[in-house]
C-alpha cells in the first residue's frame, strides 16, 4: 500500500515521501482500517520534521487521525464494514498514522461515526473539529450559552471551526488574526467582528482590562491568552487548546480571585471514549456546521509535503482534508 513515511537520515535530519509500504497484520483486540479520508493538523507537521516531542519512532507515517471502514477485525465490538473515525491516543505520534491507505489501531481508540456525519465531512472536523467542539462544549457547560466570545488563532483548523460553530449557536464571535486578507473569510464564517494581531495589545502591562467577553477560545497560548484572561467579565471562561504563540503563560492571579474567571484546558487526545463519542454526536446534530466547505482544502497523498510547509510557516487557512 501507499503511505506517507517520514525517515530520519542522521540526528536532526530528515526526509518524507510517497512510499510503498507493508499492510500491517493486526493482533488481539486490533482493527485494520481502510482509510477513506484524514487530515493535517499542526502535530502532523511537527511529526514530518521528526519533532521529539511529537514522534520519536522512525521510519513513521503521519496522520493524527483517520476515517474510514472495518476491513478487518480482532474485536467483537467492530464488524466488517463499519464505518469508523479514530483521533487522539498515540495515532500519528509513535504509532503509524492516518496517511496511509489501511491503519491498524486497537479497538479501544474506535468510535463508531454517528448518524448524520460520512467519512468525508466527520474528517473534515478530525482532531481541530474536535478540539473546537470541546472547547465550545465547555462553555455551554460553565453557564456561557450566549454572549460576547473572543477566538484567537482564528483562521487556524481550531479557530476557524470554532467561530463557525459559535455562530451558529448564536454567540457573538470576535476573533483575532494576522492575516489581513482573512478579514472576509472569517466574517463569512460568522465573525461579527475582526481584530487583527498588531491592534491586539498584548504589551499592555495592566493587570485587568474593561470586561469585554464573556468568554474567550484560546488556540495560540502566550501571550495572546494572558492578554485575553484580563478582558474577561466576571465569572466568564477561558479555553486553552494551543501553544502556536508559546507554551509559557506569563500572567497574574486578578482575573481569577476579582472576577471569577476559569481557565479550562482542552486535550482532545486522552480525553475518555464516551465524551469523544458525546461530542462527536453533538458534531452530528447541534454543532453541524452548514458553511464546511469554506473552510477545507481537499489534497491527496502527494500534496502532504507541499502542504506541511504551509503549515509550520504559519500561512494556512481553515482545514486540510487528505483524501486517501
Amino acid at each position: 500500500m501507499k503511505g506517507f513515511v517520514v525517515e530520519k537520515l542522521e540526528d536532526k535530519k530528515f526526509t518524507s515521501s510517497i512510499k510503498e509500504i507493508d499492510i500491517p497484520e493486526i493482533g488481539e483486540n486490533e482493527v485494520l482500517i481502510k482509510a477513506s479520508y484524514s487530515s493535517l493538523n499542526y502535530k502532523d507537521a511537527l511529526s514530518s520534521i521528526g519533532n521529539p516531542g511529537v514522534t520519536r519512532n522512525f521510519p513513521h507515517v503521519t496522520g493524527i487521525d483517520v476515517a474510514g471502514e472495518i476491513e478487518q477485525t480482532n474485536s467483537q465490538e467492530f464488524n466488517k464494514g463499519d464505518k469508523v473515525v479514530v483521533t487522539g491516543y498515540d495515532l500519528g505520534m509513535n504509532t503509524d498514522g492516518g496517511h496511509q491507505e489501511y491503519v491498524k489501531v486497537p479497538a479501544s481508540w474506535v468510535i463508531k461515526i454517528p448518524n448524520g456525519l460520512d467519512e468525508k465531512e466527520i474528517m473534515t472536523f478530525g482532531t481541530a473539529g474536535l478540539t473546537a467542539a470541546l472547547s465550545v462544549n465547555e462553555l455551554e457547560e460553565n453557564n456561557i450559552s450566549s454572549g460576547k466570545v473572543l477566538v484567537t488563532g482564528a483562521t487556524g483548523g481550531v479557530g476557524s471551526i470554532a467561530v463557525s460553530i459559535l455562530a451558529k449557536l448564536g454567540y457573538q464571535v470576535v476573533t483575532v488574526t494576522g492575516k489581513k486578507d482573512k478579514i472576509d473569510f472569517l466574517k463569512s464564517l460568522g465573525a461579527s467582528e475582526v481584530i487583527l494581531r498588531d491592534e491586539f495589545d498584548i504589551s499592555n502591562k495592566k493587570p485587568l482590562l474593561s470586561e469585554t467577553y464573556d468568554a474567550v477560545i484560546d488556540t495560540v497560548g502566550g501571550d495572546f491568552l494572558a492578554h485575553s484572561l484580563k478582558l474577561i467579565r466576571h465569572s466568564g471562561v477561558a479555553t486553552c487548546c494551543g501553544l502556536t504563540s508559546s507554551f509559557e503563560l506569563n500572567t497574574n492571579v486578578f482575573p481569577f480571585i476579582l472576577r471569577g474567571v476559569r481557565l479550562i484546558g482542552i486535550d482532545s487526545v486522552e480525553i475518555p471514549k464516551e465524551k469523544k463519542e458525546k461530542i462527536w454526536n453533538k458534531v452530528s446534530s447541534d454543532y453541524k456546521i452548514k458553511i464546511i466547505d469554506n473552510l477545507v482544502t481537499e489534497i491527496s497523498l502527494n500534496n502532504i509535503k507541499e502542504a506541511y510547509d504551509i503549515i509550520l510557516s504559519s500561512k494556512s487557512t481553515g482545514r486540510y482534508l487528505v483524501k486517501i
